[in-house]
């Protein structure tokens, strides 16, 4: 029996679960915040909700993806993006937008953005842009 309790034990120290993807949403609506990340957990997917820019930057959170509002007061989510880069905290970025502008749709997709969806989208939409987002990230 006690050769058992061993050999299990130096088994589980080896075997490793793959970490679950955290997927960070900054939006300054808080409806939708939380309908965003409902969604996303119930994706089997980890999720954590800032109101702004800012307060997403003062985290210092590390997010596999980012789900991000283009309008928000103060930062906008183009902003975030190119401060993230700056900072050398690139990671996949999904923008969303109520006023959809070519400008700043090339800005972000040239900035290395997975995608842009204009509200409202379907959530297969979401999921196939998190998809892309999460198959492109660096481990």
């Amino acid at each position: 029996m006690k050769f058992w309790r061993e050999s299990t034990i130096s088994r589980s120290k080896d075997l490793s679960l793959p970490k679950v993807p955290v997927i960070a949403i900054v939006d300054d609506d808080d409806s939708f915040r939380r309908a965003a990340t409902s969604f996303v957990r119930s994706l089997g997917y980890d999720a954590e909700a800032f109101e702004s820019a800012e307060a997403f930057l003062q985290s210092n959170h590390l997010a596999d993806c980012l789900i991000s509002d283009v309008q928000m007061p103060g930062m906008t989510g183009i902003e975030l993006q190119d401060e993230l880069i700056a900072q050398g905290r690139a990671m996949p970025i999904i923008f969303i937008t109520a006023f959809p502008e070519m400008k700043v749709r090339a800005q972000a997709l040239a900035s290395g953005a997975v995608g842009i969806l204009d509200k409202p989208f379907s959530d297969q939409t979401l999921i196939k842009c998190l998809r892309k987002a999460l198959a492109t990230r660096i481990p």
